[in-house]
């Protein structure tokens, strides 16, 4: 059975992926075990702080250090969902603590969460069931900037006019 998500095409500043070289894309996380080597690799400051992800059009989970863009974690390719996660690891399992689809290098939609789901199912990640912490982006059809929709107000913080209620940020999906 095959899943048709929508991708997400990198839209952030275009010096960003200017910088992205070949094989500048964050580490894979296929297994628990991938999971633990890349953790014990990572220094007690970045541990403790949630980790910037990605979800590859291939369906899976790479991590970064939080500080890291994006679109460097994602080799410059689109994605199925971004964010920040955050780990524990009890009784020899991994699990989420802390998820949202915030990237603003992406803006992926809430609905994203179902590629999330299955990449940290096939790791073999427990996870809350959806994003702990959703944002909403939407790009202003009238001046054009994308805004992060707060509290349902689904008006541009820059020049005030009406958001669209569906997400079209991109406005060009790749599947």
């Amino acid at each position: 059975m095959t899943t048709e998500w929508r991708s997400y095409r990198y839209v952030g500043p275009a010096e960003l992926k200017a910088r992205v070289r070949p094989g500048d894309e964050g580490h894979s996380v296929r297994t628990p075990e991938d999971l633990a080597r890349w953790f014990s690799s990572r220094g007690p400051e970045e541990r403790a702080e949630p980790f910037t992800f990605v979800i590859g059009t291939d369906g899976l989970l790479r991590l970064a250090p939080r500080r890291s863009e994006h679109v460097s974690c994602a080799g410059g390719a689109p994605v199925l969902s971004a964010g920040e996660m955050s780990f524990l690891q009890s009784s020899g399992r991994w699990s989420i603590t802390d998820v949202s689809n915030q990237s603003t290098g992406y803006c992926p939609d809430p609905s994203s969460w179902p590629s999330v789901a299955a990449a940290l199912a096939r790791a073999g990640i427990v996870h809350p069931g959806g994003f702990t912490h959703e944002v909403v982006f939407r790009r202003c059809p009238a001046c054009d900037e994308v805004n992060v929709v707060r509290e349902g107000d689904f008006v541009c913080v820059f020049c005030e006019s009406p958001l669209p209620d569906n997400w079209n940020v991109d406005g060009h999906h790749i599947h």
